[in-house]
């Protein structure tokens, strides 16, 4: 095992908490949280439910054919840090900073746009490319706009996409093929995962309640997270990373939860890290009756209830191929924080006796919090953990 240490140097996000880390980091923290998702009948004609969205109008691109909300939204993420990827710029060389993106949505929303009815059925909008909504289109995108000729490509594995965008960084920077990478996810809401969700009846018109035994499904949502990660020493280190594939079935989760339970002893391995050393945990959480309960059971036998853990699904929605990089972001300023606080976990405090590993719902740090985990889990069977740690200073 290669074991270069990697560092998270700086970060970037827009999400429904906010359009900067500075909006998010005060909302995520703030005294008495309260979620700002709202419902909307825009991807469900006649049915109003609630969505996590990005505030507000995001700047147009002038990168000719680039121009879709899913790119606007990794833009307005990254448009922060811009300064300090200009400085790596000149000291690295564009050549040597890679580009890793997750997304799963791309820019479908504008090729639904796109499609105008006809006698025969449907035709494109003149000047409308299907480039758009390739996968590929968001890292692309970012590597033209960044002037950056390093290695680029996008990872599409739906709801781990972000988070292991992060890993494949860690790989690549390992390999010594890159000295910077530019790596997280970015999804913006769109009829066909609105739909596609509803169709297998996991959302809900209500507020997500993850973990509680009255959770009734899923709420969606939008955004991205972007991280500058590299092997100049940093405040946080990516110190661990797990992925597995339980492959149960196309769209739900191993009910046992082994997968998951995998990916999280791979990732304490890979830090050299024992379970108990573990101080908080951002638990993947969609409160749908089936990953709750599968993830919570997982937890429960690694970490036999004792951590501090919460869902921050209520807070954004569920950011599908995003939300892996954006709870990483929340973990990220978790770490660094002098004081106590964890990202909050709302729901209506009921909790399922059948889900054994989430006793420390919402708990409070007992003291400045060191190594946090964040879980994603995804269609497929497919699962992800990475772990963060605070790093003192040189």
């Amino acid at each position: 095992m290669n074991s270069t240490p990697i560092y998270l140097n700086h970060a970037g996000i827009c999400c429904a908490l906010g359009n900067t880390i500075t909006e998010v980091e005060d909302a995520l923290f703030a005294k008495n949280p309260t979620s700002p998702l709202q419902p909307s009948d825009e991807f469900s004609p006649g049915t109003a439910i609630p969505f996590g969205r990005v505030r507000g109008d995001i700047p147009h691109i002038s990168l000719s054919g680039e121009n879709s909300r899913n790119n606007r939204i990794l833009a307005q993420a990254i448009e922060p840090i811009r300064q300090e990827i200009d400085t790596l710029i000149k000291r690295y060389g564009r050549d040597r900073i890679g580009v890793i993106i997750g997304t799963s949505t791309s820019g479908v929303a504008e090729g639904e746009a796109a499609m105008l009815p006809t006698e025969d059925g449907f035709q494109l909008a003149p000047g409308y490319h299907y480039n758009n909504q390739e996968l590929a289109a968001p890292s692309r995108f970012l590597a033209a706009w960044l002037g950056l000729e390093g290695p680029c490509w996008s990872v599409s594995s739906a709801c781990t996409s972000g988070g292991k965008a992060l890993a494949s960084a860690a790989r690549l920077l390992k390999t010594g093929m890159c000295d910077v990478v530019i790596a997280g996810g970015v999804d913006s809401l769109c009829r066909m995962t609105v739909n596609g969700f509803g169709a297998l009846g996991v959302t809900t018109p209500n507020l997500c309640n993850p973990f509680s035994a009255n959770r009734d499904g899923v709420n969606l949502g939008e955004g991205a997270a972007v991280f500058v990660i590299s092997r100049e020493h940093a405040a946080v280190k990516l110190a661990g990373y797990g992925e597995t594939s339980d492959a149960h079935h196309v769209s739900s989760p191993d009910p046992e939860g082994k997968g998951a339970e995998a990916a999280i002893r791979k990732a304490l391995a890979n830090a050299n890290l024992q379970a108990g050393d573990v101080d908080y945990i951002n638990l993947h959480g969609t409160a749908t009756l089936q990953n709750d309960l599968m993830e919570g059971n997982a937890i429960h036998r690694v970490f036999n209830s004792d951590v501090a853990c919460s869902s921050t699904k209520p807070l954004t929605g569920h950011t599908l191929a995003a939300a892996g990089a954006i709870e990483a972001v929340f973990c990220w300023l978790t770490v660094q924080r002098d004081d106590a606080l964890l990202p909050p976990h709302l729901w209506d405090g009921i909790e399922d006796s059948n889900i054994l590993g989430v006793r420390g719902l919402g708990r409070s740090a007992s003291t400045q919090t060191h190594v946090v985990m964040s879980n994603s889990f995804a269609f497929g069977g497919n699962n992800l953990s990475l772990i963060l740690t605070r790093e003192p200073h040189e």
